[in-house]
């Protein structure tokens, strides 16, 4: 789980690391960031028209992966943009092909008002600066077929497109 390599901040004060090329600020989210964690997430939830039923939910779905050591979540500051503008969540996973962990980029989100400041290639960068120093087998993720300026990022940072079909089975 996320507790200990994975979670430990870079070179800054209290754990927070600035990417040299944009001066965005990064952190790991803890108990007390939840609150604006949760105001991103519900962000992300939107961007994807996903509505959570119950307001509370996403703050309640964060915190329990936080506290119980399910995620690493982090948070970008930009320089110039009041506020937090952005955050990414990972899950750990297992390559049965690599006999190795890896994690899943599940949730990267910028706010409108901290696009093109560089929050989101900073958090993607930090979070594959991590699992480098975990050790982990690689880093995967999935975004919308429409969403070009995300995939964009994705391949200028390495990410390779892959030639699998994604299925998935709601089960409500």
């Amino acid at each position: 789980m996320f507790g200990s390599v994975e979670t430990r901040g870079g070179d800054g004060i209290g754990g927070a690391v600035t990417d040299e090329g944009s001066g965005v600020v990064l952190r790991v989210a803890g108990e007390a960031d939840l609150d604006t964690a949760a105001e991103l997430f519900r962000g992300y939830l939107d961007f994807y028209e996903v509505t959570a039923t119950d307001p509370a939910a996403p703050r309640e779905f964060l915190a329990e992966r936080i506290a119980k050591g399910e995620s690493l979540v982090l948070l970008a500051d930009a320089p110039g943009v009041p506020g937090t503008v952005g955050f990414a969540q990972v899950y750990q996973a297992f390559s049965s092909l690599s006999l190795r962990t890896a994690w899943i980029l599940n949730d990267l989100y910028v706010a409108p008002a901290g696009r093109r400041t560089g929050a989101g290639r900073a958090l993607l960068r930090e979070v594959l600066r991590r699992a480098r120093e975990a050790g982990v087998a690689g880093v995967q993720l999935e975004t919308a077929y429409d969403n070009h300026i995300a995939q964009g990022l994705y391949e200028s940072e390495g990410f390779v497109r892959e030639e699998f079909h994604v299925y998935f089975h709601d089960l409500g």
